[in-house]
């Protein structure tokens, strides 16, 4: 086998369901920013380097509620007019900063640039990708330039739902809307907020199967994890506490803890090569393994990018995210230095930050071929270094990520001893050797469930389990509902995924936009359950249910017998 081993981008894509749900601060305008500054420059700069003749491959995970709200034509109109309040909002700063001086010259100068990029973003969003960004990166995907993979329908968080049944439903699902929407079966899958739970036996003597069990049974054959998830020891990146982006840059109210030590994993286990899943613990007379196999996150790759101490993102010349205008909400500064305070940073250079953006690119490239060569080295063992972040950190939070994103894949194309490859092609090519028990875990604080179960979110989860509970009893109950019941029982079951979406308990932690949070937690509650009492009264109520379809309108195949 030649080459040093082979790597692959592994982006995950989720936001909060917003639909309808207003603008700022929180609402549709968290789609626009995505859309704007994420999803739509890297659709950009994936479609040039295709049409450069540059081949690459890419591993992007786009959740079903995700990728509902982007192929939503209301969404899509309120993006367009979002796109344009920007183009104005940078007209009026040009304006503004009419005055002589050299920091208003300077001023003007971004203001003109910003309008210019909002302005190619609204052509490529209305002619290049004809208002169609499902159907971009479908065509990328079919091209066989992208593996585009799924996740739980409203990114539930699996380990703590009471039911199987739930489990099921959120990744059928899943499965069902990634179909409808990219043409294809998904072959691997991103777990939400990367929870993992093995097999084990409930207080009454029940069993509940491993994740990877469940995921076999609808043709799942590969997720990812954290990198303590695999190889035991310190939680670090994200579960450590050093992190930029949206776990790292919100002020808590309180401080999340952490662990000294991750009890998770196998000493000899390694991120560079993939295990079959399987846990022997409670089913020693269970297969070999699930079939199922787990990729770990690559320590040293992920702290480049993901560290608030050293990644990249960091670099004074590189634009300050928390810094904006008064004026029109622009970020006209650079980073600057370290605790630098908002009120004294520099103005951004867009030049000095794309020197930068090329040197950290091309210093990643090689890290990659260190990374595999040192592996190669020494277990002689063709290896794959996974690199794991989440999708808006790139354009959102870094904003210069995407060109970075676009660089290293143009330095990687040029080293030919790395292959560049997707998580399920590598998986096919060079099948696991070894059964890995993995532990409960996940990539939040610590490596543990805390920041979705603790002292602000305790209260959510009885009626989450309330709500599991009864929807399968319905499921149940109805075998051959007729058309009203039907309509109603789908529209109760839409509700309970919504109400699941492990989205409300992290913004409720983290102080983040609670109190939306906790009302839409509520709405989907109440509404669940006027539509269950409706049905279990015998009277289903199809004028409600079709009211919340319109408030809604995802998942439009959803049926609700996947509860069962």
């Amino acid at each position: 086998m030649t080459g040093l081993g082979a790597f692959t981008f592994v982006l995950h894509s989720h936001l909060p369901y917003a639909r309808l749900a207003g603008r700022w601060p929180h609402g549709e305008e968290w789609i626009h920013e995505a859309a704007n500054e994420t999803y739509i420059p890297l659709l950009d700069m994936l479609y040039d380097l295709k049409e450069e003749g540059i081949p690459y491959s890419l591993t992007i995970g786009i959740t079903p509620v995700l990728a509902e709200q982007l192929a939503d034509p209301d969404v899509l109109e309120h993006f367009d007019q979002y796109l344009a309040q920007r183009i104005d909002a940078a007209a009026r700063d040009i304006a503004y900063f009419q005055s002589p001086g050299a920091e208003n010259s300077h001023l003007r100068y971004l203001a003109e640039w910003y309008r210019d990029r909002h302005e190619k973003t609204r052509q490529s969003f209305n002619v290049r990708f004809k208002r169609d960004l499902i159907g971009a990166f479908r065509h990328l995907q079919d091209e066989g330039c992208l593996e585009i993979i799924t996740s739980a329908a409203t990114h539930g968080y699996l380990p703590l739902f009471s039911r199987d049944s739930t489990i099921r439903a959120q990744i059928k699902t899943g499965i069902e809307t990634h179909r409808r929407l990219f043409g294809r079966t998904p072959r691997a899958i991103w777990l939400p907020e990367c929870a993992y739970r093995p097999a084990y036996i409930t207080d009454t003597g029940r069993r509940r199967a491993g994740l990877e069990t469940i995921l076999a049974d609808y043709g799942l054959r590969a997720f990812f994890s954290e990198t303590h998830t695999v190889t035991g020891g310190n939680a670090v990146g994200v579960a450590g506490g050093d992190v930029i982006g949206p776990y790292g840059a919100i002020k808590r109210r309180y401080v999340i803890p952490t662990t000294d030590q991750f009890s998770g994993g196998r000493k000899d286990a390694t991120t560079f090569q993939p295990y079959y899943v399987s846990d022997t613990t409670h089913y020693p007379d269970a297969e070999s393994h699930s079939g199922v196999a787990v990729i770990g996150r690559n320590q040293k790759v992920g702290e480049q990018v993901w560290s608030a101490q050293w990644g990249y993102p960091g670099d004074f010349d590189y634009r300050e995210f928390h810094k904006k205008a008064g004026t029109s909400g622009m970020q006209y500064w650079r980073i600057t230095g370290a605790k630098v305070e908002l009120g004294d940073k520099d103005l951004y250079h867009p030049d000095w930050a794309a020197y930068k953006v090329e040197q950290h690119a091309e210093h990643f490239a090689h890290l990659v071929g260190d990374q595999l060569r040192q592996y190669r080295n020494q277990t002689g063992k063709f290896g794959i270094v996974a690199a794991n972040y989440d999708t808006e950190l790139f354009g959102h939070w870094w904003f210069e990520g995407v060109s970075w994103l676009g660089k290293v894949l143009r330095h990687l194309n040029n080293h030919p001893e790395v292959e560049v490859t997707t998580a399920s092609r590598f998986i096919a090519e060079h099948p696991p050797e070894t059964v890995l028990d993995l532990p409960e875990s996940s990539w939040g604080a610590g490596g543990t469930h805390f920041v979705w179960d603790n002292n602000e979110t305790h209260w959510m989860w009885s009626p989450i389990h309330e709500v599991e509970e009864r929807i399968e009893r319905l499921a149940n109950h109805f075998n051959a509902p007729n058309e009203n019941e039907q309509t109603v029982l789908n529209q109760a079951a839409r509700e309970a995924l919504l109400l699941q979406s492990s989205d409300w308990l992290f913004l409720v932690t983290t102080g983040q936009a609670r109190e939306y949070a906790i009302r839409r937690f509520s709405q989907h509650i109440e509404r669940f359950e006027k539509l269950a009492s409706s049905l279990e009264a015998g009277s289903p109520n199809i004028d409600l249910a079709l009211e919340y379809w319109e408030l809604d309108k995802l998942f439009a195949d959803l049926d609700y017998r996947w509860f069962r």
